[in-house]
């Protein structure tokens, strides 16, 4: 039974909701119109699972209508070429609909008001939003434009479920847009195939080859957005998707026709980075000044506008453009313009190479020099390059990428040619680099001391194939078939400008946008936000959970199956014992609890460490028996194949329960999503504080260190202990998806009992409220399997009672003998429920033998032959052509 809309009146306005609002719902309602009334900043933690999207999206589009509202309020009816916003529109009755009105503002008794109809018809005609003409006009006229709304989140895939939010709401038929790169939205099957797609959409829109973008000619049949709506069929909120399809249908460009929309769009869906990033803004032509931003999922915003303002260089890609720009020079192509350009690699790189003997050892084969940004300026200086050389230096840019033609002859016959530019890779080294000298001199070298400067040297092995060699006769003779390569180690030269205040590239922002929204499930600790970025954030909230104490578990556990002490510092973690007492304690957390188990690690050094010592004691095979295993790849190339291993292994994880184990600062415990209800542990191992020898690291905990009296800052130490908080926070909320969901989340380190004024108040207010500390292992054991049979129950499901009594009854038995690496007596090992796939047609035989019992070790075989490494004539029917139910023994 789905519910009732309903209207609620916060501060003056009129909110339209598709269901009853929970408390954290309507606290953050009523806070963010507060900021948008008065142009304030609103910093607004709400768990995951509450519904903050939902709110956001119905609060920040309930404002923007009674803005346009009051903006039309001096004009005649008829002003508005559609009327949906007219008395007589507005005033219509939705059949059907009950809306129970609830002002915020005024005292309770007035809770209960009459019900009301009125529904705000979303305005595809409207002059304020539907033309570009329309909005010059209200310039003209005087009157304050309603702001648009800019909806950053993190990834594509975040705006996917930010849309399908919207799509429940009364405003889905808002005008609106997804900005979005060429990789997700290009539709030319001449390009589409292809890895380098920005390189060959450039090149077809230049004709270089004498073939243009057809597609591109047919973005007017897809750019306004009357003609989306009412024309094509998009009216409800549509997703990038929807748009890809449309375009292959019309043969029209959806790329473009996505940026194009975002003139007449109220509310204008992206990636945050589109909107931090200054060469992007750029790039997309986007203008935030009087608008409005929201940022979710903002939790590593800092990050993202420090790494905005930063760029690294790598020496060979600065040789490439210079030799680049000499070639453009010696061939006379805008040769005054390309001379200046040149003589600024030239002096860069001349620099680079005097510079390599004042660097100094950091670690095997690994080298640095850094220097401050106030430093770096009077280095350039010494070079010819100061502010207002760099001016003539973008003058000159800014020329050469610019499109020109001439007369000349091709053929023997006169014809109109065109001059050539640079390549799209030179053109991206000087703008970068442009970009962070921008900062550097900008408003009389104001950031100069917010960057520091780092020449560092190490080595790579790279595959290279062999230089052809001539034989005794002079001949070069090469063998049939794929040439071998061989293994080189090869030096890599980079110089990096590290922005280290992320103030630096907010300030583009903060200082023109009419109000600014961060939210996501985890920004506790929130100390560092007003001070990183340079504002004041004068209206914050830590929402509490929608969820019941009853439905989570979250206990800390200082001492393993044998009693050891844990804790993961540096020292201990190299240790076998604890080593052996962690995986003693993840095993029994994945025999007490059913589906699926996520743990999370300090770093991609302890995880390999572990593998591979319980890959020696045998605890890794004991693992696989209770749980399929799944494990993070090390680095960002695995991203992708991660991805697809979770794809291929969804129904493991959905019926029969994975154990994941992945790194707390990796990309997996922001990206991942067990949906219905698959997670029900995270184990999250120790603290996951970043790499201290790290350089950046390093140089970002002494400048805070430098600026925390002067400017506010936190001191480094602090700032070191927030990073470590709000990776571990994202990954505790991978459990607890939605209000009717439950699960347990096991903090394994001792320091959270030992010292909880230091490493307890660093977690999401929701988790801190719930925190019991377990003296020992047993104890907290029991209690977990307490916690799990009541939530079987309560969900209907068999309650595994043969492994609860087990646990139970004889705990200390039974883990000793799982420390030491043996089986325990059959008698006490505790039993998953099995869950079996039955055939599509049934046997004639109806014994339980014709029951195809689905075991890790199938699975197994699906996935090896998915990766082409076994024949699965028998297994390759397991996934989609089998019915699968659940049943126990």
């Amino acid at each position: 039974m789905t519910s009732s809309p309903v209207e609620y009146t916060i501060g003056g306005v009129k909110i339209h909701f598709p269901c009853k609002a929970y408390p954290s719902q309507l606290a953050m309602m009523n806070l963010i119109v507060r900021g948008l009334n008065t142009g304030q900043y609103c910093l607004l933690e709400s768990p995951t699972g509450s519904g903050k999207s939902l709110a956001l999206l119905c609060s920040a589009l309930g404002w923007q209508h009674a803005q346009f509202d009051k903006s039309q309020k001096s004009d005649s009816p008829t002003s508005c070429k559609c009327g949906c916003h007219s008395k007589s529109s507005r005033n219509k009755a939705t059949a059907g609909d009950s809306h129970a009105v609830v002002d915020l503002t005024v005292s309770p008794s007035k809770d209960t008001a009459q019900p009301s109809t009125s529904a705000p018809e979303s305005c595809s005609q409207c002059p304020c939003g539907s033309t570009e003409d329309a909005v010059k006009d209200k310039e003209k006229d005087g009157r304050k434009k309603t702001p648009k709304i800019f909806f950053g989140t993190r990834t594509h895939k975040q705006i996917t479920q930010i849309t399908h939010e919207l799509k429940r709401t009364v405003y889905s038929g808002v005008p609106m847009t997804i900005l979005s790169s060429r990789d997700h939205t290009c539709v030319n099957p001449d390009v589409v195939p292809h890895t380098n797609r920005n390189e060959r959409c450039k090149d077809l829109l230049e004709a270089k080859d004498g073939r243009s973008c057809r597609y591109y000619h047919g973005v007017q049949r897809m750019r306004d957005q009357n003609t989306l709506q009412h024309v094509h069929g998009l009216r409800a909120a549509w997703d990038i998707e929807d748009l890809v399809t449309l375009g292959k249908r019309l043969r029209s460009c959806s790329y473009f026709a996505a940026r194009e929309l975002m003139q007449s769009a109220w509310i204008i869906f992206c990636p945050y980075n589109y909107l931090l990033d200054p060469m992007i803004r750029e790039s997309m032509e986007i203008d935030l000044e009087g608008q409005i931003l929201v940022l979710d999922e903002a939790h590593n915003i800092e990050d993202c506008a420090r790494e905005s303002a930063s760029y690294t260089l790598d020496y060979k890609s600065l040789l490439m453009s210079r030799d680049e720009l000499d070639s453009m020079v010696n061939n006379n192509i805008r040769r005054s313009k390309h001379e200046l350009l040149r003589g600024f690699c030239y002096s860069l790189i001349n620099w680079i190479q005097e510079s390599q003997s004042l660097m100094s050892e950091r670690g095997y084969e690994t080298a640095g020099k850094v220097w401050s940004g106030k430093e770096i300026v009077g280095i350039f200086h010494t070079l010819g390059i100061t502010a207002d050389t760099f001016n003539i230096l973008k003058q000159n840019l800014a020329a050469v990428l610019e499109k020109e033609e001439h007369a000349g002859v091709v053929n023997g016959r006169e014809d109109v040619v065109q001059i050539p530019t640079i390549s799209p890779p030179t053109a991206t080294v000087l703008k970068n680099l442009f970009m962070v000298l921008d900062f550097l001199f900008r408003d009389s070298c104001r950031f100069a001391d917010d960057y520091r400067v780092a020449l560092q040297k190490s080595y790579a092995w790279t595959n290279q194939v062999p230089p052809d060699v001539p034989n005794a006769q002079g001949f070069i003779v090469r063998p049939r078939g794929r040439r071998q390569t061989v293994r080189v180690k090869t030096e890599v030269l980079t110089l990096s400008f590290w922005c280290l205040n992320p103030a630096v590239a907010f300030s583009d922002l903060s200082g023109s946008v009419h109000s600014i929204v961060l939210t996501s499930g985890t920004l506790s600790p929130m100390d560092s936000f007003s001070s990183e970025l340079g504002v004041k954030f004068s209206i914050q909230l830590e929402a509490n959970h929608v969820i019941n104490k009853s439905q989570v578990w979250v206990g800390t556990v200082g001492a393993g199956p044998q009693g050891r002490k844990l804790c993961a510092t540096f020292q201990n973690a190299e240790t076998y014992a604890f080593q052996d007492e962690v995986g003693g304690l993840l095993l029994h957390v994945c025999q007490v609890m059913a589906k699926g188990v996520l743990c999370f690690l300090p770093s991609y050094k302890m995880l390999d460490k572990l593998r591979d010592r319980w890959t020696k004691t045998g605890l890794w095979d004991k693992l696989e028996q209770q749980k399929t295993v799944i494990t993070e790849p090390r680095g960002g190339g695995g991203k992708g194949d991660f991805d697809e291993l979770l794809h291929t292994y969804y129904s493991a994880i959905k019926y029969y329960g994975a154990l994941l184990i992945a790194v707390c600062r990796g990309k997996v415990s922001e990206g991942l999503d067990f949906t219905d209800d698959n997670a029900r542990a995270v184990v999250a191992v120790g603290i996951p504080f970043p790499n201290i020898k790290d350089l950046q690291v390093e140089l970002k905990m002494k400048y805070n260190d430098l600026h925390s009296k002067s400017r506010g800052l936190l001191p480094g130490s602090r700032w070191y202990e927030i990073q470590a908080y709000r990776a571990l926070n994202q990954a505790l909320g991978r459990c607890i998806r939605h209000r009717n969901d439950w699960g347990a989340l096991v903090l394994v380190d001792d320091r959270y009992r030992n010292n909880p004024n230091k490493y307890i108040t660093g977690l999401s207010k929701w988790v801190r409220q719930l925190v019991q500390h377990h003296s020992t292992f047993s104890d907290a054991m029991q209690s977990l399997v307490a916690f799990s049979q009541v939530q079987k129950k309560m969900d209907g499901a068999p309650a595994d009672r043969q492994a609860i009594s087990s646990t139970i009854s004889s705990p200390s038995s039974h883990l000793a003998a799982t420390a030491e690496g043996h089986s325990p007596p059959e008698a006490s090992e505790p039993q998953i429920p099995i869950s079996c796939v039955r055939l599509p047609e049934p046997q004639q035989d109806s014994s339980p033998s014709a029951d195809l019992i689905f075991s890790h070790t199938q699975l197994k075989a699906e996935q090896k032959e998915k990766a082409g490494e076994i024949d699965g004539s028998v297994e390759r029917r397991i996934f989609g052509k089998i019915n699968i139910s659940l049943k126990s023994y």
